[in-house]
């Protein structure tokens, strides 16, 4: 689910960066995503509560809170995870008796923490508009008629 939700609030702020605030419309959002208008309010929500969006009830939609090349992917994990929330958690339950139970938590914890730094770390060398723009250099075609329309 950690991933999903993340994947979705991406999802939410390109769709919002993209668009005419207008049409950042939780149903509009819901459509694109191809879910339920619920689950774009909640997350929503959450990056508003982050300071990434704000959101104006009824049919004003949403728009950034910020520019896009100032948010980064990990600010976006950040207001979907808090601090708190750890990617990979350690079960905390295990048998001290055993010669394996009394070590292997701290063991896993330290490589665990390691691991969510570089994924935290790789996170915060993209940015929203880095995440957009990579949308257009996938289709050549769309680049080329927004420059061209830009001309």
């Amino acid at each position: 689910m950690i991933a999903t939700r993340f994947a979705v609030s991406l999802h939410i702020l390109t769709l919002v960066a993209r668009g005419p605030t207008e049409q950042s419309t939780s149903a509009r959002l819901a459509w694109s995503i191809g879910t339920n208008p619920v689950v774009v309010r909640r997350l929503s929500g959450l990056l508003a509560r982050a300071g990434l969006i704000t959101v104006q009830r009824g049919p004003g939609g949403a728009s950034l809170a910020r520019p896009a090349n100032s948010i980064s992917l990990r600010d976006v994990w950040r207001a979907i995870h808090p601090e708190r929330d750890k990617v990979l958690r350690v079960h905390a339950r295990t048998n001290p008796a055993c010669s394996v139970g009394l070590r292997l938590p701290d063991a896993l914890r330290a490589r665990f923490e390691k691991a969510e730094a570089a994924l935290l770390g790789d996170l915060g060398g993209t940015t929203l508009a880095d995440l957009a723009a990579s949308l257009d250099a996938d289709q050549p075609g769309r680049a080329a008629t927004a420059a061209a329309n830009a001309a």
